[in-house]
């Protein structure tokens, strides 16, 4: 069975110790662009390490919002938590799992 493809943008950021309450505050958009499908915000179990993984109905809609005011603003309001940040953008798919 084939598998429809999605677009998704990954960001993994580092934290200072003691920050992801203010951190977790700190990013959340007033709303959420238009094309964006699903979101994931998943920490390490110490909490210094966060991983943002948002899926796109397309690359454009993901790159309007990336190059946005809004992701400008919210991209500054993190900006204090952050020690470290890496993204990338992908293209996915959903692997099925056999029935056990």
């Amino acid at each position: 069975m084939e598998f429809d493809t999605a677009n998704i943008w990954i960001t993994t950021r580092k934290l200072r110790p003691g920050t992801r309450e203010e951190f977790s505050r700190s990013w959340r958009p007033s709303e959420f662009p238009a094309g964006m499908l699903r979101a994931y915000e998943c920490y390490s179990a110490d909490g210094t390490e966060v991983v943002g993984i948002s899926i796109w109905d397309s690359p454009e809609s993901r790159e309007r919002y990336r190059l946005s005011d809004v992701e400008s603003r919210r991209r500054q309001a993190m900006a204090p938590y952050v020690v470290d940040e890496t993204a990338g953008f992908y293209t996915g798919r959903e692997l099925r799992i056999p029935d056990r």
